[in-house]
């Protein structure tokens, strides 16, 4: 089975955020492998285990031919990975996106294409069916597990009442949430091979996709800080708390 797993390389959260002098954020130096993707690589290797061979490739979107992210994949076990890199890419809006990496996604054959719901940071949430819709698969959305049988996938699709049970033909493109699986870590020796594992770089000239197309690229007018949050109101019960607390609770329409 040949699967394409969306990676997404970010600012390390832990370490200090900046914002460029247009209100973007920097995404200069090493970027690391989004967590949110970690779950997509972890589940297409499990894949490919069950099917018994096949191949893993990533594919990502990232500034200065940064690496260190889907360096990280490929130890996990991924078997190879292409980079669009692009001076027109930067603030690309999300239909930008999608474009892009839909045209180095048909640069592979492939059975199965996996992304996350959503980035750690952008939480848009919408690229992965709108490539769905450009390469013209199936979209099954929000999978916390999946499986494959011959032609057929099959999604628990996670909702607020539980799961839905979704089907449709491959190839496809499926969304996995975050926490579904507990992605491996990268050994010594995988990580020695994930070096000399193909990477191709590539730009959007490359692909033969216009950008920006319609949409054009995000902007953001500005950036406030977070307003403080107010102190609550504490509450000491002399034996009617409750039915202040219910009194409360009646007022914010939960009762």
């Amino acid at each position: 089975m040949n699967i394409v797993v969306l990676v997404k390389q970010i600012p390390d959260p832990a370490g200090p955020q900046e914002l460029n002098a247009d209100h973007t954020l920097k995404r200069e130096g090493k970027l690391i492998l989004d967590e949110s993707d970690s779950y997509g690589v972890e589940i297409a290797l499990q894949l490919r285990e069950s099917a018994g061979g096949g191949d893993v490739t990533l594919v990502s979107m990232a500034p200065n031919g940064e690496t260190s992210g889907l360096r990280t994949a490929l130890a996990m076990g991924a078997d190879d990975a292409i980079l669009v890199g692009d001076d027109a890419l930067p603030g690309a809006a999300a239909l930008t996106t999608a474009k892009v990496l839909a045209g180095a996604i048909g640069r592979k054959q492939y059975d199965l294409v996996i992304g996350a719901v959503e980035s750690s940071d952008g939480y848009v949430g919408v690229v992965p069916a709108m490539i769905a819709e450009l390469l013209g698969l199936p979209s099954l959305t929000f999978a916390k597990k999946i499986d494959i049988d011959g032609s057929v996938i099959r999604i628990e699709r996670q909702t607020e009442a539980g799961y839905d049970e979704v089907e449709g033909a491959l190839p496809a493109l499926v969304s996995v949430t975050a926490g579904v699986v507990e992605p491996r870590y990268p050994s010594f020796k995988g990580i020695m091979a994930a070096k000399k594992k193909p990477l191709e770089q590539v730009t959007v000239a490359d692909l033969g996709v216009s950008v920006p197309g319609f949409n054009g690229n995000e902007e953001v007018t500005s950036v406030e800080d977070a307003p403080a949050r107010a102190a609550g109101e504490k509450i000491e019960d002399d034996g009617t708390a409750f039915e202040r607390i219910v009194a409360f609770l009646d007022e914010q329409k939960v009762l």
